[in-house]
């Protein structure tokens, strides 16, 4: 059994920024990872609201630059799945799918994952017409037609990005107006490529072997449709990854850690940041805050604590 004074779950914005504070503050600490560190950022093609860079920023070189200057300072990263956390006092242990950790303080950072329409052929056609990233899929719709479902800020800045290579975006949305920002609605609405479907969900997503299109109703008319496309990319939200969590801290109604305004979480020691706490904003920027406070408040825990055990 390692032990650490710092473990932080999640290697997203997050995790990266806490693991650099601790690790800076001369904590020993571990970041566990289950992918590749980065977390979301690493679907966005282009960042162009993050301060520092007036120009914009990949996603997958803003995650490495992150990554990089986080270990600088002594951050030990491994590839694992957590399974579980437990209580053995005076420290919390940590399950993993490559053994189990010890730490004084643990700070939840695991974010979240693209949420499902739950709807028949979705799960049988995903890969094969199916996608939850145009970032990492767009380019082999080339020259054909596709459909956005969703209309917030994720939605639109698919559909936008999948003009640049399909010859028609619909963006399916079940309301009658978008939820992302005022300059992506823009943008969007003034698109010659993009054309938008109001007041309807997807109810089948059909296709043998590939996707072929998609059988919509209307929702306030109730009247069912088609649509042929080639693709469709699903942009409906995301789901935090609590489910390891549940016994040992508690969660909102949605699965969200609930936290106070110094990320601690019901559990002393145990701390939460980023697109995993309950009302984050879920962006980066304000990832990289809540990474900030979770860190600053893990090393005032971890000093109490050996104050008093002193």
């Amino acid at each position: 059994m390692a032990n650490y004074e710092v473990i932080i779950i999640g290697g997203g914005p997050g995790g990266l920024t806490a693991g650099l504070y601790t690790s800076r503050a001369g904590l020993k600490s571990l970041l566990l990872e289950r992918g590749m560190p980065g977390g979301q950022m690493v679907n966005a093609s282009l960042v162009e609201n993050y301060p520092g860079f007036p120009e914009g920023i990949a996603g997958p070189e803003l995650a490495s630059l992150m990554h990089k200057q986080a270990i600088k300072y002594g951050l030990e990263v491994k590839t694992a799945e957590v399974t579980g956390i437990s209580q053995r006092q005076p420290h919390y242990s940590i399950a993993t799918t490559e053994g189990n950790f010890e730490a004084s303080a643990v700070i939840i950072a695991a974010g979240s994952e693209y949420r499902k329409l739950e709807v028949p052929g979705e799960g049988r056609l995903s890969g094969r017409g199916v996608s939850y990233c145009a970032t990492c899929d767009g380019f082999f719709f080339r020259n054909r037609e596709v459909a956005v479902i969703g209309g917030g800020d994720t939605a639109i800045t698919d559909a936008l990005e999948l003009a640049q290579h399909a010859t028609k975006v619909y963006v399916v949305h079940r309301r009658d107006q978008l939820r992302a920002g005022k300059a992506l609605q823009e943008r969007a609405i003034a698109h010659p490529k993009l054309e938008f479907i109001w007041d309807t969900v997807v109810e089948e997503i059909s296709g043998d072997n590939v996707l072929e299109g998609l059988k919509l109703r209307q929702v306030k008319t109730g009247q069912q449709s088609s649509l042929k496309v080639n693709g469709v990319f699903v942009a409906v939200g995301l789901m935090p990854n609590s489910q390891s969590f549940f016994n040992i801290i508690d969660l909102d109604d949605a699965g969200y850690i609930v936290t106070d305004e110094t990320m601690a979480t019901s559990a002393p020691g145990i701390f939460a940041a980023g697109d995993i706490r309950t009302k984050s904003p879920r962006q980066i920027a304000a990832s990289v805050g809540d990474g900030v406070v979770a860190a600053m408040s893990a090393f005032k825990y971890i000093q109490e604590q050996t104050s008093v055990t002193s």
